[in-house]
């Protein structure tokens, strides 16, 4: 099966940066896309970026110019490097990609999630 393993959530202070890796394994065949998505208690789950195996990036507003998102096609892994973290950026930080395998075709793949907590 597909197995999606986030890393690099933690406690950081207002101001400081991270970085989020998700490494894809399993019997894939193609990747279209990857990326991030949070969810901060009792609010719904949000974009805050993707990008695609060719490159192209979307950002969610409120992370434009703070966050950068790139991806190791040899690894099939996804980055986040998160600077200039703000408290409410504050929530769980899930990864998302679109695959297929080579016996399923392409569907979204999630993974478990890693927190992140800014401190003000």
């Amino acid at each position: 099966q597909v197995q999606l393993v986030e890393s690099g959530g933690g406690f950081v202070q207002a101001g400081g940066s991270l970085r989020l890796s998700c490494a894809a394994s399993g019997m894939i065949s193609d990747i279209n896309a990857m990326g991030w998505y949070r969810q901060a208690p009792g609010k719904q789950r949000e974009l805050v970026a993707t990008i695609t195996m060719g490159g192209t990036t979307n950002y969610a507003d409120s992370v434009k110019g703070r966050f950068t998102i790139s991806r190791d096609k040899a690894e099939n892994t996804v980055y986040l490097q998160m600077n200039s973290l703000k408290p409410e950026d504050t929530a769980v930080y899930y990864c998302k990609s679109e695959l297929g395998t080579f016996t399923w075709a392409r569907r979204d793949y999630w993974g478990q999630g890693t927190q992140v907590t800014v401190s003000s």
